[in-house]
């Protein structure tokens, strides 16, 4: 079985450093215990986290509810996060981050543009609209204007790296002339617009109305470099 994809990566990380370390005897010490017992706790608490602010929405979940879920006391919470918002920005970078970081790690394009948006886009779309990843993101919709750090936070990690990323790949299909209208560069919104479509759908609507999200982006992407030529 495959592991959970928004699953924080600090838990399963924790947990093959707990299987290394039952093999190499009693050669770590008491403090490399202990270091890895902290490592298992912190863990479980943005794991327990991400489930309680998905349950619950951000204002609601409160603190003795994570240190319940997670199994340890809330002082224990206090060990590692400041307060909920630290701890929700500790989600944030652990669970979505990475999918936007992988933008910014992409090879320079060997065939076209609309290709390499393409994959972006779809792998996107793949791992965050139908996931965990996509109820954070729906989550700071709806309640980013009451907590204004938190969406401030969103999008100085999120956001504004995956603007930055769309504005470069456009600007790359305008000057190899893939792309004809030059303005786009101003809106990379608009680019990227199905992605935050189907995020927001998938969750209000999808009951009545599936959405075929891999299919809307294919047309989008037509009506910005063209319809595909077949041979």
């Amino acid at each position: 079985m495959s592991a959970d994809p928004t699953k924080p990566a600090a838990v399963s990380t924790v947990r093959r450093g707990r299987k290394g370390s039952a093999t190499a005897g009693g050669a770590a010490g008491p403090a490399s215990n202990r270091a890895m017992r902290a490592a298992e706790r912190r863990a479980a608490i943005v794991e327990a986290a991400l489930e309680e602010f998905i349950a619950r929405g951000f204002a609601a979940t409160r603190l003795d509810d994570i240190a319940r879920r997670a199994g340890v006391a809330k002082g224990t919470i206090y060990l590692h996060f400041k307060d909920k918002e630290s701890m929700f920005e500790e989600l944030v970078r652990i669970v979505i981050v990475p999918v936007v970081e992988r933008l910014d790690a992409l090879p320079p394009p060997s065939g076209s543009v609309r290709d390499l948006v393409e994959a972006f886009a779809s792998n996107f779309l793949r791992e965050v609209a139908g996931t965990r990843r996509g109820d954070l993101a729906r989550l700071i919709v709806a309640e980013g204007p009451r907590f204004p750090a938190v969406a401030d936070f969103y999008y100085r990690e999120v956001v504004s790296r995956g603007v930055a990323g769309m504005r470069a790949l456009i600007e790359l299909g305008i000057a190899r002339g893939e792309i004809r209208e030059k303005n786009l560069a101003r809106f990379p919104q608009i680019l990227i617009a199905p992605a935050l479509i189907a995020v927001i759908w998938q969750s209000l609507f999808a009951r009545h109305s599936p959405l075929d999200a891999q299919a809307m982006l294919r047309v989008h992407l037509d009506l910005i470099f063209g319809e595909r030529r077949t041979t």
